[in-house]
């Protein structure tokens, strides 16, 4: 069975689970929980490798996912990226674009050195915040050929540009001048203060760098958008080692995103192909309708009626998972 202390979903019998662990090339150990489908030793198998959202770990969405696609015949990796979770480096509760870029790649090292996987017949799904990443190695890493997101966030537009990119230049300004503030702080005192990864205003046009306090309950007339996380990682998803709701992002991580945009190489993962899948009535929508966009064919837009962008972390009645297999079915022959 896959080890792990907590879970989020319940594990299927039929299914074989290991937890497994592999390096990617800058060293870091990575964790991952290696779905397996029955009769996987007998053949040469399908992969997909998975991970997302972001300040999440496999225990939770990506880990849903990968016990569903190995139940329909694919050997699945659900990982933690780099600094969080069961995986490895330092600081904790940090991020990189590029570092959780490679770690995509590096995922795709460990499954297709696997004797019963056949290394032409690899996929990537990335989940809200670790779709762009997802993309950004497809785009470069040709072993992967197909390429599938589910309520993606671009986490390099979010943290420059603000959500529907409201950040005026002043607000942007002001932004970079309390990192670099936080960095002389971090620098005196040898230590990385907490803070959020997406920055607001207040009344006063003034950042608001404050850390969340995870209440008990939020009040009900609390942002809708927040309402539907917090029931997700505060209450029926809850994991100790994820980030969001539990514990809190490094004050400074979100420099490297405005430093480095994600996804500037989505037109050459053509000629194979995208499926992007958003929530019809999701908040992030417009993240997967501008990469759709922006893509070479052939690619694929996919609005799930009636559903937000949280619908499709774990409701069973709204992820299409149908679709998902064809689209894997099709691409990975």
């Amino acid at each position: 069975m896959v080890a792990n202390d907590w879970k989020t979903l319940e594990l299927d019998s039929k299914i074989i689970g290991r937890t497994v662990y592999f390096k990617n090339r800058y060293g870091i150990q990575l964790a991952g929980d290696l779905y397996l489908p029955n009769g996987y030793e007998t053949k040469k198998n399908p992969a997909v490798v998975i991970s997302g959202p972001f300040g999440a770990v496999k225990e939770q969405a990506s880990g849903l996912y990968a016990q569903e696609l190995a139940k329909r015949g694919f050997v699945s990796l659900a990982f933690d990226p780099s600094f969080c979770g069961e995986s490895g480096g330092e600081v904790r509760n940090t991020a990189s674009p590029e570092i959780f870029t490679e770690d995509y790649s590096a995922a795709v090292d460990y499954v297709g050195l696997l004797e019963f996987v056949d290394r032409e017949r690899i996929g990537a799904i990335g989940i809200c915040g670790l779709s762009g990443m997802a993309i950004t190695a497809t785009g470069t890493d040709t072993r992967i050929k197909a390429v599938a997101t589910f309520s993606m966030y671009d986490m390099s537009r979010d943290m420059s540009r603000g959500h529907l990119d409201y950040y005026s230049e002043e607000q942007r300004q002001k932004i970079k001048e309390y990192f670099s503030e936080q960095r002389w702080k971090d620098a005196e005192t040898g230590t990385f203060a907490p803070g959020p990864h997406e920055i607001s205003f207040n009344a006063n046009n003034e950042p608001i760098t404050a850390t969340m306090e995870v209440p008990e309950e939020l009040p009900e007339d609390s942002d809708p958008v927040l309402q539907r996380f917090f029931e997700y990682y505060a209450k029926r998803a809850r994991h100790p080692r994820a980030v969001n709701f539990v514990d809190s992002w490094k004050a400074t991580m979100p420099v490297s995103f405005f430093n480095f945009p994600l996804m500037t190489n989505i037109k050459e993962i053509s000629p194979r192909p995208i499926l992007l899948v958003a929530g019809e009535n999701a908040h992030s929508r417009y993240y997967s309708e501008d990469a759709y966009k922006a893509a070479a064919e052939p690619k694929e837009l996919l609005l799930i009626p009636d559903a937000d962008h949280v619908d499709l972390y774990d409701n069973m009645d709204k992820i299409p998972f149908d679709k998902l297999e064809q689209f894997l079915r099709e691409n990975l022959k």
